[in-house]
């Protein structure tokens, strides 16, 4: 029988996927943009899962992890300047690696860190720029290879879907 973790995360992962997917609009607030409420919609269901899986007696984490992630999508939200987002975001990704080393998780653990912190920024970076969907293509690419090494399957397709359909838009907005 398929668990509620599992579709928990499989929905979280499509509604990522579709919001990395969705077509960039103009807005004058990021909280008009169907695109961002896709990434936090997806972001919720992702805490879910990890929340889900703390309580079948995963690590506490993962569950942290994605309070960063959420975090990132209360500052997309809420439309603090990049400056003001990548200090606060990039200083808590420097204390999750130190708590990560201290603890001895192991050294890949921080190549995951360092692709959700890209991940975050670039959530939080300004909606519609070439900036937030470089940030966006390289944590997922990290987190795409660190998924791939742990054979953690779900996560590698998410990121590696994810990464494409941003780079597509990075693409773009080159042009």
């Amino acid at each position: 029988m398929v668990s509620t973790q599992f579709i928990t995360g499989i929905l979280s992962s499509v509604i990522l996927v579709v919001g990395a997917a969705w077509p960039i609009r103009k807005v004058s607030k990021p909280a008009y943009s169907v695109k961002n409420w896709l990434f936090l919609a997806g972001g919720l269901g992702m805490f879910t899962y990890s929340l889900l899986g703390y309580l079948e007696g995963g690590p506490i984490f993962f569950v942290i992890l994605q309070v960063f992630i959420l975090c990132a999508s209360t500052l997309m939200m809420l439309n603090t300047g990049d400056r003001f987002d990548v200090t606060v975001l990039s200083s808590c990704g420097f204390a999750m690696i130190l708590w990560t080393l201290t603890n001895y998780e192991g050294i890949s653990t921080v190549f995951f860190i360092l692709g959700l912190c890209g991940i975050g920024i670039g959530y939080a970076l300004n909606t519609g720029t070439l900036r937030r969907n470089v940030m966006l293509v390289l944590g997922s690419i990290i987190i795409a290879v660190f998924s791939y090494i742990e054979m953690s399957w779900m996560f590698f397709w998410l990121n590696t879907f994810f990464a494409l359909f941003s780079g597509y838009h990075a693409l773009r907005l080159r042009k």
